[in-house]
């Protein structure tokens, strides 16, 4: 099973943002899409777990329509949905154990007295052991990435999606998220969604490469094959060459 995007158009009054987008993620896969800023990028991820409903088209996980349930059935798929927001989207005032416990805390069948245990467990795993006590306002922007993801992956979801995961952070810290994004992959095998336009990251941690471009996929591969294509379009974007694009795309 995977999630499929299938010729999903979306618009936001006159502008058109996706034109026949689709794309398929392969399972136990870190798939990235890249494009410019405001290319769509988070507007097709937000498609996934029902954020936004598309105009035409479809959106398949695994045997679910996404754009086709009700209420109830979106919050039961996003019980298997993890989601990184692009700046963390910390509650401000909530710990950072109460942050990461937040979706445990409405799973009806999880017990109550595991969940501090649940959530050590995922602080753990990205490295924030013993930062339980402490409010998003004393970590550092890595820190509160992290703390998101530790959120993400809490409920045990078989995906995870992340949106600009890399923003605003210094070379030395973004290296650390991206060994965490594989290490979701290896450790708990986990499918993973990436929307970036950071390219030595996506480069890095992607096992298939898309860029969207003018809604839809433009390019799509393994990071060597997107390296290597001779798209004018595709290498002016990950070369930094607008005029390869014709300066259309910034």
């Amino acid at each position: 099973m995977s999630i499929r995007m299938i010729d999903v158009h979306k618009a936001f009054g006159p502008k058109e943002v996706l034109k026949g987008f689709s794309l398929e993620i392969e399972d136990g896969k870190t798939t990235t899409v890249i494009g410019g800023s405001g290319s769509g990028k988070s507007v097709a991820l937000k498609h996934i777990v029902a954020l936004l409903r598309p105009d035409e088209g479809d959106v398949w996980v695994d045997e679910d329509n996404v754009s086709r349930l009700d209420q109830e059935s979106v919050y039961r798929l996003r019980r298997n949905v993890g989601y990184v927001f692009q700046f963390a989207a910390l509650f401000d005032s909530m710990t950072i154990a109460e942050n990461v416990g937040l979706g445990l805390r409405r799973m009806d069948d999880f017990p109550s007295d595991a969940i501090p245990e649940r959530v050590t467990e995922c602080l753990r795993l990205v490295d924030l052991d013993g930062y339980q006590d402490r409010l998003p306002a004393q970590l550092s922007g890595g820190q509160k990435k992290r703390a998101g993801l530790a959120r993400a992956i809490a409920t045990k979801p078989k995906y995870i999606l992340y949106d600009e995961p890399t923003t605003g952070l210094d070379p030395v810290t973004t290296a650390v998220i991206d060994e965490l994004i594989i290490r979701m992959s290896e450790e708990l095998g986990v499918t993973g969604v990436v929307i970036s336009h950071d390219m030595k990251s996506a480069f890095r941690i992607s096992d298939r490469v898309a860029m969207l471009y003018d809604g839809v996929i433009r390019a799509e591969g393994t990071p060597d094959e997107i390296q290597g294509s001779d798209d004018p379009i595709v290498r002016g974007f990950i070369e930094g060459r607008p005029e390869l694009m014709g300066g259309s795309e910034t």
